[in-house]
């Protein structure tokens, strides 16, 4: 969400910035909320002139009566009565305005960073470095669902059974393995001197709003019926929602946080082929990387969250590269944001496997997180990134650990968190 002053004094940088994410159908909306800020600054105004007057006449109306000018004081107060009626009227307004801005505020996009790359759609996101060789073996790699279904791993069909498409039971070794990558990833962050936090996993529709746009939400969240919960489709959500309305001093950033959840979402619209199995699914387990700083930091902290994932999985043996997200594939809160892909040798292609955001001021304007600095308070910025999100990350990884003799190698990293195992067979 955009400062309503910013918009004022820049109407044609934040038009020009609607443009490049192609989504001309907001522009009209940068005219209409400089109206309203007009008349909601002009409503203001009068009211604070009201007041004055009316703090001006009462005094009068007590010298009045001092004298013992009883009439006058009566005309006086008349007037006062009126400009009352009349400020009850403009607080009103007032409130009516602010209520139809809030909105179209909520839907004029953040300014995207100059480095990122114009384009329509996730087609023309930019590649900006591979990590590690991308391998395929000289043996056919069966579909992931395949392999672990041959550990006796998986059931989609009793999960459909008991909630429907998009479910899963994991087990015995790959649940294990699940559980172990999630293990692995919290102490890899944590050994990166990011603070380990488990979140609430609903939270309030405000918050919701607070730290994502209108149309995320509606393809994403599922609410609790007769309640204002909502289930956290990432724990960014919550984690950032916990600084709701804060001020925090400066010498407390920047704040570093690593937080586990399960992940609730809807997934609306179809995918594709490839996206069948577990790899697009309403329900996961996700390691998140979370950071609140100040503003002249979030470029820094920005190019350490990406690198951090891009470790992890090389450290498990997976090729990985990043792409830059165009403009038109920014959700509306993101200034810059980047995927992480790993290689599918099946597939002979990455795919995404997590996504780095810089959200700049966006979120914290909309929550109220402010920073306590020696000349005042100012916006913070947030930022976040997945560490890792099995099962889909499970696919990546069985696919690149797969052997010919149909069993998968174990890193040395993950050694620890499957007993010692070196080997799936």
């Amino acid at each position: 969400m955009l400062d309503i002053k910013f918009i004022r004094e820049n109407p044609d940088a934040v038009k020009e910035n609607i443009k490049k994410k192609f989504q001309e159908e907001k522009l009209p909306l940068v005219d209409e909320v400089i109206g309203l800020d007009k008349a909601l600054r002009e409503a203001q105004q009068e009211a604070d002139d009201l007041r004055a007057k009316r703090n001006k006449l009462s005094k009068e109306i007590g010298a009045l009566m001092a004298k013992g000018e009883k009439e006058k004081a009566e005309e006086v107060k008349k007037e006062v009565t009126a400009d009352s009626e009349r400020l009850s009227e403009l607080e009103k307004s007032y409130a009516e305005i602010r209520e139809k801005m809030q909105p179209i505020l909520y839907n004029i996009p953040q300014i995207i960073d100059p480095s990122v790359p114009i384009g329509k759609d996730d087609s023309e996101n930019v590649e900006i470095e591979r990590f590690g060789e991308p391998k395929v073996p000289d043996f056919e790699i069966p579909y992931h669902t395949d392999i672990m279904q041959k550990f006796n791993g998986i059931d989609l069909d009793a999960a459909r059974r008991v909630a429907g498409n998009g479910f899963y039971y994991l087990m015995g070794d790959i649940a294990r393995l699940h559980s172990a990558v999630i293990s692995y990833a919290r102490d890899f962050m944590i050994d990166r001197g990011f603070t380990y936090v488990i979140p609430p996993f609903m939270i309030h529709g405000n918050v919701v709003q607070g730290v994502m746009s209108f149309p995320e939400m509606d393809a994403m969240m599922y609410k609790i019926e007769g309640e204002d919960l909502y289930l956290i489709g990432t724990s960014e959500h919550s984690m950032i929602g916990r600084f709701i309305d804060q001020i925090i001093p400066e010498e407390q950033l920047p704040q570093t946080l690593t937080s586990y959840s399960p992940c609730f979402r809807k997934e609306k619209g179809a995918h594709g082929v490839e996206e069948r199995g577990v790899y697009r699914i309403h329900q996961f387990e996700k390691q998140e990387m979370i950071v609140v700083c100040k503003p002249e930091d979030s470029a820094y902290w920005y190019d350490k969250l990406w690198k951090n994932t891009v470790d992890l999985f090389r450290s498990m043996d997976i090729p990985v590269r990043t792409l830059e997200c165009c403009s038109g594939d920014l959700a509306d809160l993101k200034c810059k944001s980047c995927d992480v892909e790993a290689w599918s040798p099946r597939q002979k292609k990455y795919f995404e496997v997590g996504s780095c955001s810089n959200l700049g001021d966006a979120q914290a304007r909309r929550l109220k997180i402010r920073i306590k600095g020696e000349k005042g308070n100012y916006l913070a910025h947030t930022l976040n990134n997945t560490v890792v999100a099995p099962p889909r990350m499970l696919i990546a990884f069985l696919e690149n650990n797969l052997c010919e003799d149909g069993s998968v190698n174990i890193p040395e990293v993950l050694r620890p968190y499957m007993g010692g195992r070196e080997k799936l067979a």
